[in-house]
């Protein structure tokens, strides 16, 4: 049995982490940037190790300060969170070699699935159905010109290594194709060191809709049902739910299945997700798979009562999944709004500084995991996310009216937040009666006026 990890992230997921590990009887040691020496998962940890100055390049992500922390710690697991070094499969194969065990999938696991490329390939050769698209990754502008042509405009431009919507591209026809291939991989090579592009047909306003998997070392394996993501910012999530409110029982099982076989393909081991885009007519089609746990975790876990981390932490220990397929259902519809400390009426640029004031909401089927506290100093190195709100209940309706009335109660002084804009959006027609996909939000905005943003953000 693991008896200590040691959690290479910060923020909100650092202290989800160390909140399961003290329920499990498990120490934590946190590692933290000087920027984070006041953060609570820092405080909350059994121990704490500084591994650099407040950069994540200088911090979060050497490899060889996190394992020589471990080593100081002598721990017997790190936990990577999301983000950072979560999806490096070098960093994972190094805890490997040091008898750390990482909790995640195998090193190689992570590497073929990282390659969206090879991802689609695996995938397809197992039945799950795929978008058409580039066989592999194109060796030049002029050979993934002839690939768009043959499917047909638009089409949508990735960078093999991508995430976050980071070297990613729509071309829209044959004219503007050239100029965001070279912007796709001069992005893809600053952000992944990867300048490897594909390209797939670009579908117009999908849903996206995601399934969380579980996977232990003898080959049981479960899906938990799915999210819909589909209100997305600039290929960023906004909001997530589940279930979703497009799929019925019969679509919901096929893209179970689909997903299941998609683990299965990879061998995978521990917790994944398995990312679809579904059109208006429900068909879908596999894009990636996550091998990590994923920031929209939580609505998972209300959903089906089942705590993600945990079970990561227990398939890492070696032991077999607690439950099968049959004893998962989604018995409450769950709803994650991420707080963001950024200013929506400017672009929704970052917002960092001091918090003032901050009070979180609570009550009846609300939570909220949340790394902030009044004084606590918004930085400007890292992600601007500093809170998810959950609700749930029996109803979507009950979820969401819960939502409202929980944003109403947030305050957060000294930064700008997106928690007005959040609360509009809760309140349009559209999205309550579940029609969103990914293009909702400038959708949403199109149809505002002018200055709703400048009054979202007085208000």
């Amino acid at each position: 049995m693991i008896r200590k990890i040691l959690i290479a992230n910060r923020g909100e997921i650092a202290l989800r982490i160390v909140r399961a590990c003290r329920e499990l009887g498990i120490q934590t040691i946190a590692v933290y940037s000087e920027a984070d020496e006041q953060s609570l998962h820092v405080q909350l940890a059994d121990e704490a190790i500084c591994i650099g100055p407040a950069s994540g390049a200088e911090s979060y992500l050497r490899a060889d300060r996190i394992l020589s922390a471990a080593e100081i710690g002598d721990v017997d697991a790190i936990h990577p969170g999301y983000g950072f070094l979560s999806e490096n499969s070098e960093f994972a194969e190094q805890c490997e070699s040091c008898n750390i065990i990482f909790i995640g999938p195998r090193s190689e696991t992570i590497m073929m699935m990282g390659d969206k490329a090879k991802a689609r390939e695996t995938v397809s050769k197992a039945g799950v159905p795929i978008i058409p698209g580039s066989d592999g990754p194109l060796e030049n502008e002029h050979a993934a010109t002839k690939v768009a042509q043959k499917i047909g405009f638009p089409v949508i431009i990735k960078a093999v290594a991508g995430g976050g919507g980071r070297g990613m591209r729509i071309a829209h026809n044959a004219v503007t194709f050239a100029k965001e291939f070279q912007s796709a991989r001069l992005e893809a090579l600053k952000a992944f060191g990867n300048g490897e592009l594909y390209i797939e047909k670009y579908l117009e306003s999908p849903r996206h809709i995601e399934f969380q998997v579980l996977a232990d070392m003898h080959g049981n394996m479960v899906h938990l049902g799915e999210r819909d993501c589909s209100v997305q910012r600039r290929h960023q999530k906004v909001i997530e739910e589940s279930p979703s409110p497009f799929l019925d029982k019969n679509l919901r099982n096929r893209m179970g299945k689909a997903a299941l076989k998609a683990t299965q393909s990879a061998d995978y081991v521990n917790a994944g997700t398995i990312e679809f885009l579904v059109d208006a007519k429900g068909n879908f089609y596999f894009i990636e798979m996550n091998t990590r746990i994923q920031v929209e975790h939580a609505v998972t876990e209300e959903a089906t009562g089942i705590d993600l981390i945990k079970e990561q932490i227990q398939i890492a220990s070696g032991n077999r999944l607690g439950f099968t397929q049959k004893e998962i259902s989604l018995t409450k519809h769950a709803i994650e709004c991420r707080i963001c400390a950024e200013n929506p009426s400017k672009g929704f640029i970052p917002s960092p500084g001091e918090i003032e004031l901050y009070s979180a909401p609570g009550g009846h089927g609300v939570r909220v995991d949340s790394h902030a506290y009044g004084g606590y100093t918004v930085s400007p190195y890292y992600d601007s996310m500093i809170s998810k709100v959950i609700t749930f209940g029996r109803t979507r309706k009950i979820a969401l009216d819960r939502m409202y009335r929980a944003l109403s109660e947030y305050l957060i002084r000294g930064i700008d937040t997106n928690v007005d804009f959040l609360k509009a959006v809760l309140m349009d027609p559209a999205f309550r009666q579940g029609e969103a996909t990914t293009s909702y939000i400038e959708e949403f905005l199109a149809r505002m006026p002018k200055d709703f943003l400048d009054k979202q953000s007085k208000d």
